[in-house]
């Protein structure tokens, strides 16, 4: 009985999620894309890295490149991995987020770069469908935005920290 309550009220509860944030950084676009699309430099700002220091890391393939992966498992951010999947230079960096544990997940992650005067405004947004058990986590923590936005709006700071750091 259970179950069934669990499956069919799932059906009514969102299908997909989005969040974004964006802030502006005194700092060139280069700097900032690379802040990013390096997983080097990706890790000094992390939000979910600060979380879990502890946690094993393991970056693969050419910085700023189709490939260039970012795979982490540890205590408290659980296990899961970012490929860059697109990045058109120092306008925008496009990742496939893949969570493995707790639970299986999959996100589109992408930054993009604008260049306002000798500032970078930086956008960085979350997308995908949830899963029955996202569904049922957005319901009780209200909603996605509600469940990280504040994780990016400290990554964001991170960032523009690092990047306007002389």
């Amino acid at each position: 009985m259970i179950i069934a309550i669990i499956l069919i009220g799932s059906l009514f509860l969102p299908k997909t999620f989005s969040v974004g944030r964006s802030t502006n950084i005194a700092a060139s676009d280069t700097v900032v894309y690379k802040n990013i699309a390096n997983f080097n430099s990706f890790l000094q700002w992390n939000p979910w890295s600060k979380m879990d220091p502890k946690a094993k890391v393991d970056i693969s393939g050419p910085p700023e490149q189709a490939t260039h992966k970012y795979h982490w498992a540890g205590e408290e951010s659980g296990e899961g991995e970012m490929t860059i999947t697109g990045a058109t230079p120092y306008q925008q960096i496009k990742m496939d987020l893949k969570f493995i544990k707790p639970f299986e997940s999959l996100a589109n992650v992408a930054f993009d770069l604008t260049k306002e005067g000798t500032s970078t405004k930086v956008t960085w947004t979350m997308s995908g469908e949830n899963n029955i058990i996202s569904k049922w986590m957005c319901l009780v923590m209200g909603g996605m935005d509600k469940m990280i936005g504040k994780d990016f709006e400290a990554g964001l700071k991170s960032l523009k920290e690092k990047s306007e750091q002389k």
